[in-house]
């Protein structure tokens, strides 16, 4: 009679262990589903972040798809919120009903396994996205880029530059000013700039690297004849991609009105965020 208690005693026992490690496997997977959709979430911040233009070709759909991927991430964490409360419960089971010390560390040591794992995959995801977009940088080389080389309390000032350098050590860029002032002994300027301060243009040759601006968009754009870029506002929507950008300057008022510029689709880049001009 007590050796059939003491079988059913054990047969419980392993019921408990065999769905503890179900739910255990259940919580790993919530994990790794949550740890796609926050890289997935990450991706398109950095896409924004490093292009802000291509929010313009598709704005609608990039915050549906935000959306769609923070609510889930919502119901990953409830999830995980319950199946964690389901372990706690089947641990306090366990303890109460004895399972043996080396059953408990097994179970334990295999979750802290899982754990490292996926910690260190992260880890490396972020190494590789840093490396890309240094390498990226670093092949700005000899293209002309528009940056910010002086700025104070009232204003930002974007030149065109040549890239002569790019140091991934400092993350700075080392570019050449090709355009002297108007003073006889102005010369060529170089300055060292962060990321921050540099943004690529479209490729001449590719006009399908070029944003599609929208009608109404405000835009820093080079104004014709100069190598200066200023806030400028799309006049009218291209027909072509490879069509100019009909834009009007901030304070290019001529006659009572501003006048509409023809500038290349290649000198027109998105405003960044907080300008001031």
């Amino acid at each position: 009679m007590s050796s059939s208690a003491g079988g059913a005693g054990a047969g419980g026992g392993g019921a408990d262990i065999a769905s503890l490690l179900e739910k255990a496997k259940e919580l790993d997977q919530l994990k790794k589903d949550q740890d796609e959709v926050v890289t997935e979430i990450n991706k398109i911040h950095k896409k924004v972040l490093a292009s802000p233009e291509m929010v313009d070709k598709s704005v609608d759909a990039i915050l549906l798809k935000l959306r769609g991927l923070y609510a889930r991430a919502k119901e990953l964490s409830e999830s995980e919120v319950s199946a964690s409360t389901a372990l706690i419960g089947l641990l306090d089971g366990l303890l109460q009903s004895g399972a043996s010390t080396a059953q408990r560390k097994k179970i334990v040591g295999e979750q802290k396994k899982k754990r490292i794992k996926s910690d260190t995959d992260t880890a490396r995801f972020s190494a590789a996205s840093m490396r890309n977009q240094l390498d990226q940088a670093a092949n700005l080389k000899g293209e002309q880029v528009a940056a910010r080389v002086k700025s104070d309390d009232e204003k930002d000032e974007w030149f065109v530059v040549k890239v002569i350098h790019f140091d991934k050590e400092t993350k700075e860029y080392e570019v050449l000013d090709e355009e002297p002032g108007d003073d006889e002994e102005s010369t060529q300027k170089k300055y060292k700039l962060p990321m921050s301060c540099i943004i690529p243009f479209p490729k001449k040759g590719d006009p399908s690297s070029a944003p599609d601006f929208g009608q109404g968009r405000q835009v820093l754009a080079v104004y014709p004849g100069t190598t200066a870029l200023y806030r400028a506002t799309v006049a009218s929507h291209r027909k072509r991609k490879s069509d100019d950008y009909i834009l009007e300057f901030d304070d290019d008022e001529e006659d009572g009105s501003l006048p509409q510029r023809a500038v290349p689709f290649y000198r027109v880049v998105a405003l960044p965020e907080g300008h001031r001009q």
